[in-house]
């Protein structure tokens, strides 16, 4: 496959100069000498992986193309880098930006400067297409699993041997989903070296102008400071996210007790700034991955903590039931990521709250990954936090589901089982309340 790039200038010269620079990389270039012939091409063709535009052209310039492009749908997903002669002010570098530029080079172009940007952004298109090939490839195999079942119900040998090929292509199904982590994995912790830059150099920038900047140029410095702390806040939690699918299936008897205590002593600040009241009734041991275990209960209290309401204190209540059977989600059924089965006995820990709540009809979508039912100004988050939960529960071989209701508080059940298949230590789960802890 070779990627086409698309080349803007309105002198020729210039688009002789960058080609000749990409051409040992194989690229196929299409070249445009004014914004007007960059749309004509763009309404056939779409398949770009990078476009390369001069700022300066005559009728339409390089903002104003960019901008024109991305009112398309199937355009916006090609990124821009803008070639320029002039060093903008900031005012002008953020309308770049606003417009859609993912970078700028400046005039005289540095060759290697130049190869080096374009070949990361081709490398994403090509990852991204071969991405978007296996999906298709895997849809295409699910749909014929289907048909071939839906011919096959009279024969029992040729269903067997369907439900062989259908636990196949499970297991290649898993291998994508692994290797889908591992991609967000790397791509992630990739991310965080010209985040860390970012954000050092706008925090030097503030300290060094501190008084003697406009206020517009505090207000963007302010801006960029909090957008990158939102940044990695984002890809931290990515990476938490993507380490569970790698996390080795390691169980030991933990006392969840301890646990809990633990991750209350963490949060002892801010339970103290909230006047929180957490009431912890006796909990069992169980067979769990303690590392993480950590996340999965920092997460479900943190929100206890985040989501309550404005004047009111916090109570959160932590208690522990054993049974059989199903987990409660809508209406009493299991939510949020699957039904228990009575074959086994689960140990179900409820975090009730007496915070802010949500409806029920999104109970379930609230474990979706970046699923948030609050706006960022009003609540800070990524909105990765019970996706994660969801996955250490699946870990577990649990569930895990929740109950609430707008402005009367939320409860959160995560079921886990009382032993685990192939563990050599399982837990009997004890789980007879001895007592309450209290902690303010």
């Amino acid at each position: 496959m070779h990627p086409k790039i698309l080349l803007v200038d309105d002198r020729e010269d210039n688009l002789l100069s960058i080609e000749s620079i990409l051409e040992p990389d194989g690229y196929r270039v299409v070249k445009a000498a004014s914004g007007r012939q960059v749309l004509k091409i763009l309404l056939t063709e779409f398949d770009f992986a990078l476009i390369l535009m001069d700022v300066q052209m005559p009728n339409l310039n390089g903002f104003e193309t960019a901008s024109l492009i991305y009112e398309r749908e199937r355009l916006r997903h090609i990124p821009i880098i803008f070639i320029t002669a002039n060093n903008y002010g900031d005012e002008n570098v953020f309308k770049g930006y606003r417009a859609g530029a993912v970078d700028y080079i400046y005039k005289p172009i540095n060759p290697q400067l130049l190869r080096a940007k374009v070949a990361v952004f081709v490398d994403l298109y090509r990852k991204n297409h071969q991405l978007l090939a296996q999906e298709q490839k895997l849809t295409a195999i699910n749909r014929s699993l289907e048909m071939e079942i839906n011919e096959r119900k009279a024969s029992e040998e040729k269903v067997n041997e369907l439900n062989r090929q259908l636990l196949e292509n499970i297991a290649r199904l898993e291998s994508a989903n692994k290797d889908l982590d591992l991609f967000a994995f790397m791509a992630s912790h990739d991310l965080q070296a010209p985040l860390r830059k970012i954000r050092m150099f706008s925090d030097r920038l503030s300290l060094a102008c501190q008084g003697s900047l406009p206020e517009d140029g505090a207000l963007y410095i302010s801006r960029i400071q909090q957008v990158s702390r939102r940044m990695q806040d984002l890809i931290n939690d990515i990476l938490k996210f993507s380490r569970i699918s790698v996390e080795k299936d390691f169980f030991q008897d933990t006392d969840l007790n301890d646990l809990i205590q633990d991750v209350l002593s963490e949060m002892e600040v801010v339970i103290h700034e909230k006047k929180a009241v957490i009431e912890v009734g006796e909990l069992p041991i169980l067979p769990v991955n303690p590392v993480l275990m950590r996340p999965l209960f920092s997460n479900l209290i943190g929100n206890a903590l985040k989501y309550s309401k404005k004047n009111v204190p916090p109570h959160i209540i932590i208690h522990a039931e054993t049974g059989q059977g199903g987990g409660h989600g809508t209406n009493g059924q299991a939510g949020g990521s699957g039904r228990e089965t009575g074959e086994v006995r689960y140990c179900r820990i409820f975090i009730t709250d007496n915070g802010i709540g949500f409806d029920q009809k999104y109970a379930e979508q609230i474990f979706d990954m970046f699923r948030r039912l609050h706006a960022n100004a009003e609540y800070e988050g990524t909105g990765i936090g019970l996706a994660l939960c969801k996955k250490i529960v699946e870990k577990h071989r649990g569930f895990i589901s929740a109950r609430g209701k707008t402005d009367e508080g939320s409860v959160f059940i995560v079921s886990l089982p009382l032993t685990i298949a192939g563990n050599a230590s399982g837990s009997s789960g004890s789980s007879t309340l001895k007592g309450t802890i209290t902690i303010k």
